[in-house]
C-alpha cells in the first residue's frame, strides 16, 4: 500500500512538474522585467545647476537686461523731446508774432522732424517702437503755451522750447552719447549733439530779444 501510494504519488509528480515548470520561465521574466522596469521607465536625468550658477546666470541676464533698458529709455525720451520740439514749433508758426521767431520755429520743425525720422529708423532696426508724440506732461504744457498769444506767446515760445527744452535735450544726449550700450545709438546721440547745441546757440539772443530775462537766456543749467 504504502509502496503503491508512493508508486502513484511517483507516477503523478512527472505532471505536476511538467505543470509546473512552463511557469517557471514566465515567473523569471516577471521578475526581471519588474528589475528592469524602474531603470527604463525613469526620464533621464539632467545635472541642474547649483543655486550659485544660477543666481550668477540670473545677474548676468538682469544686467544685460538693464543695459537694454538703459539704451530704450534714451531712445524713447529722445522721441518724446523730438515731437514736443516740432508741435511746439508748428504752433509757433501759426501764433508767433516776431519774424524772427516764426524762421526759428521753422528750423526747428525742419531739423527735429529730420531726427525724429533717423531716431524711428534707428529703433525699427532694433525691433523696438518709440513714441510718436510728446509725453503727456509735455502735452499739457503744449496746451498752456497754446493759451498765450502775440509778444506773450513769442516769449513763452522761446523760453519753454527754444531754451529750457533744448537745455534739457542736450543732457539727455551727453548723457547718450557717453554711456549708451548699443554702438548705432551713442553714434546717432553723438551725430544729433551739435545740432542742438546750435539750436540752444540760436535761441539765447533770441529769447533775450523777445523779453527773456538775460540770466534764464545765457543760463547753463535748466
Amino acid at each position: 500500500m504504502t509502496t503503491s501510494c508512493r508508486a502513484g504519488r511517483c507516477g503523478r509528480w512527472p505532471g505536476r512538474l511538467l505543470r509546473r515548470h512552463p511557469a517557471a520561465p514566465g515567473v523569471a521574466y516577471a521578475a526581471g522585467a519588474a528589475a528592469q522596469t524602474p531603470s527604463q521607465t525613469q526620464s533621464p536625468t539632467h545635472e541642474q545647476p547649483g543655486p550659485g550658477a544660477a543666481r550668477a546666470i540670473d545677474g548676468a541676464e538682469g544686467q544685460a537686461s538693464r543695459l537694454q533698458r538703459a539704451d530704450k529709455s534714451f531712445l524713447d525720451d529722445a522721441a518724446h523731446n523730438g515731437h514736443a520740439e516740432v508741435k511746439s514749433s508748428q504752433l509757433a508758426l501759426q501764433k508767433a508774432q516776431n519774424p524772427k521767431v516764426r524762421a526759428f520755429a521753422q528750423q526747428m520743425v525742419d531739423d527735429h522732424t529730420k531726427a525724429n525720422q533717423e531716431l524711428a529708423a534707428l529703433a525699427a532696426s532694433k525691433n523696438v517702437r518709440v513714441p510718436e508724440g510728446p509725453s503727456l506732461m509735455q502735452e499739457a504744457k503744449l496746451k498752456l503755451l497754446n493759451g498765450a498769444d502775440g509778444a506773450d506767446f513769442d516769449k513763452r515760445y522761446m523760453e519753454a522750447m527754444g531754451l529750457r527744452a533744448h537745455r534739457d535735450t542736450i543732457a539727455l544726449f551727453e548723457k547718450g552719447a557717453r554711456d549708451a550700450r548699443d554702438p548705432e545709438v551713442k553714434a546717432f546721440a553723438q551725430k544729433t549733439l551739435p545740432k542742438l547745441k546750435h539750436h540752444l546757440e540760436m535761441a539765447q539772443p533770441l529769447a533775450q530779444e523777445v523779453g527773456v530775462s538775460a540770466d534764464k537766456a545765457t543760463a547753463s543749467g535748466k
